[in-house]
């Protein structure tokens, strides 16, 4: 079976499940198509619809697709053709009166714009980008006597043999004859001067301090 070559003439670019009603969308994409890039920025920059937003990120993405990938210039340009297709619709409910819900339904839509060029020529092929060669980073070479340090350090230490303790006798010795201390004495508290009565000046007798009376109940009394 023979196959057909086929001469590749646009560029494009798409956009699937836009939250935009496909009606909405194609009000918009209308008024581009046939457009120069230019032309067609100039006018979804302008436009006051909300979908327009969406188209322009589109449009951004072909021209971005035909500058990078062919080599092209975007200004040279034009939108060969542009539509929208509907997407999946989400479905969703409100409560409403007496018990019932309303039925809300979501819309989505695909937006497709492809661009070429005035002249119908054909597009070259994509340009083959070689992949970034990544560097290795330099190795610095630590001077020998750095290296010998490190090796040392790396190295466990060995351990210490436990110091042996000193025998209490041995100490006594060393230390000498001590002075016997002397016995400490334990103090006694004082007992506190019992306070003497006072003495009448006159008679020079002793008096003893007066009591007070009693409370007696005169309420019961009575």
């Amino acid at each position: 079976m023979a196959t057909l070559e086929t001469q590749r003439t646009e560029v494009r670019a798409q956009a699937r499940f836009v939250r935009t009603a496909p009606r909405k969308a194609a009000l918009v994409v209308d008024q581009i198509r046939g457009r120069s890039v230019p032309e067609a920025r100039t006018i979804l920059a302008f436009m006051t619809r909300d979908a327009a937003v969406d188209v322009r990120k589109v449009l951004d993405s072909a021209v971005s697709n035909a500058e990078v990938n062919h080599g092209l210039v975007g200004d040279d340009l034009y939108v060969a053709s542009a539509y929208v297709g509907a997407g999946p619709t989400l479905k969703r409910w409100r409560a409403r009166a007496r018990g019932r819900v309303a039925r809300i339904r979501k819309r989505t839509c695909h937006i497709t714009i492809a661009l070429a060029l005035p002249s119908g020529e054909e597009i070259p092929e994509p340009v083959q980008q070689a992949a970034p060669a990544v560097e290795a980073p330099p190795v610095e070479e630590a001077p020998a006597e750095e290296a010998a340090e490190a090796i040392e350090e790396e190295k466990p230490k060995p351990r210490r043999a436990p110091r042996k303790k000193p025998e209490p006798e041995a100490e006594a010795e060393a230390a000498g004859p001590v002075a016997e201390e002397a016995p400490a004495t334990e103090s006694k508290p004082k007992p506190k001067p019992r306070r003497k009565p006072a003495a009448n000046k006159e008679s020079g007798e002793e008096t003893k301090p007066a009591r007070r009376p009693k409370k007696t109940n005169t309420e019961g009394e009575s």
